[in-house]
């Protein structure tokens, strides 16, 4: 097969152009929904559209039952946000905060004469441009295939034709039904493509021998790459965007004379596409085979718990839920900046930081620890408390072994 007949999603995998776009971004607060998750959802649509490259420049949202089939939105939102991109002619997108079908896209694109992308076609673009392996370049191509299919009704018109004329089509077989198959070929060569790139990982870890696993996880910039580089003294990349890893990185780590391995995996997010979920359940393998999870919370976030209920419930789906968790509470610093009198003295700050603590151990029953990763602060402590963790580990895994860590 030639390698310009599957040439699907190329110019998608290129992510938005580096140049500074301009956005706008538009949500609706539907039933059993306040407006403060509302503004919650579209402060963090905000940061994933900054993370792809573009500047918000105002948000719009409503209040409605459910979604307008046609417009998303009703008429007269529609004709408020077209007024605003007419004014504004150096906006060139808006970006919605839940999933559009084909037809809506068609519709709203009809209308505000920009590009309109909602917020799954958004964090596959950052997806795309963040892909650096084999792996993680095939399962965002998956997802793209995936989150294609069923919009292509009103999409087909702006695809490249991918193949055709004698042959290829069948008694009364129009475009869009050619091209609906030829994306679902291109899904199925693409998880057989993954499949192998599985059973290929899975040997590696098979060859790591029986050394106890660790797996950092969290949700999305929450500092998890920032303290693997602290606790495994390596390079991994970090920096302050949303997925800024795709691929988990396994680095092996001594305390002591005591090693192990620890992993680091993407972030999660609310709101996640479902096919994004699926594709990239093989990277989360490390975490569904791992011996003990370091949940990374970032606590001066006003909705952390939210994000620790969105991490459980991922947890929950790959079964890994039960494993010995430390919960880490990254971002101490900030926390007080953010939530402290300066006017307090020491001794009450102190307090005020153990009450919480309490209260955070009694709600989540496990055991947690307060850091900064970034001021390295309390690394110490968190480093004596993960080697007594893995030591009883071991001990466990190897009860007739006498080992002096």
């Amino acid at each position: 097969m030639s390698n310009n007949e599957w040439n699907l999603g190329e110019k998608a995998r290129k992510g938005i152009k580096k140049k500074k776009e301009k956005a706008v971004i538009v949500g609706l607060v539907q039933a059993n929904q306040t407006e403060e998750m509302l503004h919650e959802y579209l402060d963090e649509l905000e940061f994933l559209a900054e993370t792809a490259g573009a500047k918000t420049v105002r948000r719009f949202y409503q209040k409605l039952q459910h979604p307008n089939p046609r417009t998303f939105v009703g008429k007269g939102k529609l004709e408020e946000v077209q007024a605003f991109v007419e004014e504004n002619e150096d906006i060139n997108m808006v970006i919605f905060d839940d999933d559009l079908t084909g037809k809506q896209v068609n519709i709203i694109e009809e209308a505000l004469k920009v590009k309109v992308l909602d917020r799954s076609s958004l964090i596959l673009d950052i997806f795309a441009s963040r892909a650096q392996t084999a792996q993680a370049k095939t399962q965002v191509e998956l997802a793209q295939m995936q989150y294609l299919l069923p919009r292509l009704r009103g999409l087909w018109t702006h695809l490249e034709r991918q193949r055709g004329g004698i042959g290829m089509r069948g008694p009364g077989e129009t475009e869009i039904e050619t091209d609906r198959r030829i994306v679902r070929d291109k899904i199925a060569l693409l998880k057989k493509k993954l499949d192998k790139i599985d059973r290929q990982n899975t040997t590696q870890r098979k060859n790591r021998g029986e050394l106890i696993r660790v797996s950092l996880v969290g949700y999305t910039n929450v500092g998890k790459s920032t303290l693997m580089n602290l606790l495994s003294k390596s390079k991994v990349f970090a920096e302050n965007k949303l997925f800024a890893t795709l691929d988990t990185t396994v680095r092996k780590v001594v305390f002591g004379s005591m090693p192990f391995l620890m992993s680091d995996t993407v972030g999660f997010i609310r709101k996640l596409p479902h096919h994004l979920v699926e594709s990239f359940k093989s990277t989360l393998d490390e975490v569904r085979e791992s011996d003990m999870l370091v949940h990374v919370v970032d606590i001066s976030h006003p909705n952390f718990e939210d994000h620790i209920n969105t991490v459980n419930k991922t947890l929950k789906e790959l079964e890994a839920i039960d494993k010995p968790t430390i919960i880490v509470f990254n971002k101490i610093d900030r926390y007080r900046d953010l939530y402290f009198d300066d006017l307090l003295d020491a001794k009450t700050r102190r307090e005020l930081e153990n009450d919480l603590k309490e209260s955070l151990q009694k709600t989540h029953e496990k055991e947690i620890i307060f850091i900064s990763a970034l001021k390295k602060e309390n690394i110490t402590d968190l480093r004596n408390l993960l080697q007594t963790k893995i030591q009883h580990l071991y001990t466990l895994r190897y009860p007739h072994q006498v080992k002096h860590w």
